[in-house]
């Protein structure tokens, strides 16, 4: 690469040193108004706003949201659930995506390589949710094997990327 961006692959447009800048500065409080943004990386509010609009439009900005602690709200318990499969059809996997995807307590969803298939990130508000969401799920498709693990403590938890710095070629 030259001039010390780095390729969007999906787009043919760069990230260079200020576009990171605005990427950082937006994932700790999106809240901010385009003059403060621009303040923060050097930039008057009319490029500054030039620049969201276009990291927006490449996809690079998915959205801009609030985060909600889980526990204040009465989701006081994380499990992490691994699914293995014995059918590894399009089909199967379609039907279960969709099933899967439209389950509200399902926070996360991958699939992995390794020593299981799925791996879900759960949120609920009790064993008794739990129970009522594990049901749901063994239900909606035919499982191998459904593995729960419940969170004892959140230790770290972060929403922030950390964006690659700038390489010059």
């Amino acid at each position: 690469m030259t001039d010390a961006a780095v390729q969007i692959p999906e787009t043919n447009r760069r990230l260079d040193a200020i576009d990171r800048k605005i990427l950082m500065v937006l994932q700790e409080d999106a809240s901010l108004s385009v003059a403060e943004i621009g303040d923060r990386v050097g930039l008057s509010s009319t490029p500054c706003w030039k620049r969201i609009q276009r990291l927006e439009a490449d996809g690079v900005i998915l959205k801009r949201v609030a985060l909600v602690d889980q526990n204040k709200i009465g989701l006081g318990i994380s499990v992490f659930v691994s699914v293995e499969s014995a059918d590894h059809s399009d089909a199967w996997l379609k039907r279960f995506a969709e099933a899967v995807s439209a389950m509200p307590e399902v926070m996360e969803f991958y699939r992995m390589a390794g020593d299981v298939d799925y791996m879900l990130r759960v949120v609920v508000a009790d064993m008794q949710a739990y129970d009522v969401f594990y049901k749901k799920l063994i239900s909606a498709v035919p499982l191998k094997n459904v593995t729960s693990r419940f969170a004892m403590e959140k230790i770290k938890s972060v929403t922030t990327l950390p964006i690659p710095a700038v390489v010059a070629a």
